[in-house]
Formats: structure tokens, C-alpha cells, sequence
């Protein structure tokens, strides 16, 4: 089971990878592209949404809303377009990091944050 766990995790980094590639496609759908774009930020991004470390909780965005949106945007990605963006993944020799993805993760903690302190300090 657990060797079935890391192939399933090496296939959505891999198809993370791949969304990348798609995002920077010109031919690629809008809807798409902005599906694309917002996925691969939030996986690529050095910060989750909800910490890993956050018992059950911090798992559940790897495990649910990752794989569920890179489900969704492949749907929408036509065929000739994906067959391109996987041979181009398979080529990057390392992962990217998503600034984007960081600066949104980071405004959005903030946010959080503030939001927080503002119901008790009243």
C-alpha cells in the first residue's frame, strides 16, 4: 500500500508539472489556463493553505484538493495541448517554485491573521 501511496504522489507531482506547462501555453483555453495557473500555484508553492503539520486537516489539501483540481483543469486542457505540456514536464530538471502561489498563501494568512485579531481585541 505505501509503494502505491508514493507512485500515486510522484504521478500528481509529476501531472502538477504538467499543469505548469500548460499555464504557459498560449494555444491552452482561458478557463483552462486560469484553472492551471491557480492549481499549479497552490501546489507549487512553498506554503499551504492549511500547514501540514495541523493534524488530519493539514494532509486533506494534498490528499483532496490537489489531486481534485489538477483532475478538473486536465479535463478542460485539449489532447494535443497536454501531450506538449507532459513532454515538456518531463524535461524540466527541476521543480518550480510558484511565487505567486506564495505571495497569495502569504496576503491570505494575513488576512487570516487580521481577521482574528480584530474579534478579540474588541
Amino acid at each position: 500500500m505505501l509503494e502505491q501511496l508514493q507512485k500515486a504522489a510522484q504521478r500528481l507531482k509529476r501531472e502538477a508539472l504538467t499543469l505548469y506547462c500548460v499555464a504557459q501555453n498560449p494555444r491552452t483555453p482561458l478557463l483552462a489556463r486560469v484553472g492551471a495557473v491557480l492549481v499549479a500555484g497552490y501546489a507549487l508553492s512553498p506554503i499551504d493553505l492549511i500547514p501540514d503539520f495541523i493534524p488530519v486537516l493539514g494532509l486533506l489539501d494534498d490528499l483532496i484538493l490537489v489531486p481534485l483540481g489538477v483532475w478538473l483543469v486536465l479535463k478542460l486542457v485539449p489532447t494535443p495541448i497536454l501531450e506538449d505540456a507532459r513532454a515538456k514536464a518531463a524535461l524540466l530538471e527541476k521543480k518550480p517554485i510558484s511565487l505567486g502561489g506564495l505571495v497569495f498563501m502569504v496576503l491570505l494568512w494575513s488576512l487570516a491573521l487580521w481577521w482574528f485579531a480584530s474579534l478579540f481585541l474588541k
